[in-house]
């Protein structure tokens, strides 16, 4: 594992066992997080993205989900910066719960489904504190909520604390769904596409937040979305996945300058340009394919535009190759 390296996960593949038979929702990813970073993964639904984030907390669903291969390897703050190999730990033991959650917490796509509905917020929140600090008094713990539900921007912390999640408006569940995520000072922060149901607005506010606070806290983060250009705004490096495979990995300003992957630049062009003249979107042809049915060789190459005949869909799958220092692309185009 590289010194600079928070985490690093190596060669994983999850499987999913359905009726159509056995599928891989990743299939051999390799990628790393450097500390006080934002590692932006992104790919349409279906890519693998939020699988991986439930790997990395041993959450993934099973049966049928279970890790067939590879490793996890994380810099534990609690264990004096060991090096832990997070998929050799017992999902339901208790070196993963003292992790989970304390070193590495999450911020989930729907923030209502996340927070019961029969307890307050505040409640809710007490329980994270009371699983990794139970040395804190109730009254210390009320106090350290109001303060970090106010530094997330929700008014009147003191009076919100004792609210239900179905009082709060979506922009405020997710706030607090930041806070639940930050109450502890994890130095990895998973967010799953946390303003995916949001309006622009509120997305902008949610972004910009998300950012002083990485900055404030020097943790790292992991940024799941589907959307580019708000990967742009916030992300150092870039992961672009499809059908549970890396496409390209590199650093967010090279993507912006130089994407080699024939899908990445489809990503590129089917957003709508604000600047220059009016040109007509050019959205990427098909659908993303079962992974069921996953196509032999490159799986872009059904809807690649530069397919090559008789190779791109043969039956090796293209290497993920350094193209240039930093920037790896898995493509026969460079081969």
């Amino acid at each position: 594992m590289q010194e600079g390296s928070l985490l690093e996960i190596e060669n994983l593949t999850v499987e999913f066992r359905m009726f159509e038979g056995i599928v891989k929702a990743v299939d051999n990813l390799s990628l790393k997080i450097k500390k006080n970073s934002v590692m932006g993964i992104i790919g349409e639904s279906g890519s693998g993205k939020s699988v991986t984030a439930q790997s990395i907390l041993r959450i993934v669903p099973s049966p049928p989900g279970r890790t067939a291969n590879g490793k996890i390897l994380f810099r534990s703050e609690s264990n004096r910066d060991k090096i832990i190999d997070i998929l050799s730990l017992n999902p339901q033991g208790n070196e993963i719960r003292k992790i989970r959650g304390k070193e590495i917490s999450m911020i989930f796509q729907e923030p209502m489904t996340s927070f019961g509905p029969l307890d307050t917020i505040g409640r809710q929140i007490i329980e994270v504190i009371n699983t990794h600090e139970p040395e804190v008094e109730k009254e210390e713990g009320r106090e350290r909520i109001i303060r970090l539900l106010s530094d997330v921007g929700i008014p009147r912390a003191e009076k919100v604390i004792d609210d239900y999640p179905h009082q709060l408006s979506g922009g405020m569940r997710q706030r607090a769904m930041i806070a639940m995520a930050l109450i502890c000072k994890p130095r990895l922060l998973l967010a799953d596409e946390p303003t995916t149901a949001l309006d622009v607005t509120v997305q902008a506010q949610i972004l910009s937040l998300l950012k002083d606070l990485q900055n404030s806290y020097r943790m790292s983060m992991m940024y799941i979305t589907h959307n580019l250009s708000v990967i742009c705004e916030i992300a150092d490096d870039i992961t672009v996945m499809y059908l549970g495979n890396v496409c390209e990995t590199c650093d967010i300003n090279t993507i912006k300058t130089n994407p080699l992957h024939p899908y990445t630049q489809a990503l590129w062009k089917s957003i709508p340009n604000m600047t220059g003249e009016i040109a007509k979107l050019e959205p990427i042809s098909g659908s993303v394919p079962s992974l069921a049915e996953i196509p032999r060789g490159c799986v872009f190459s059904t809807r690649c535009t530069r397919v090559i005949k008789g190779v791109c869909d043969g039956e090796v799958r293209p290497k993920l190759t350094e193209i240039e220092p930093g920037h790896f692309v898995s493509c026969f185009l460079y081969k």
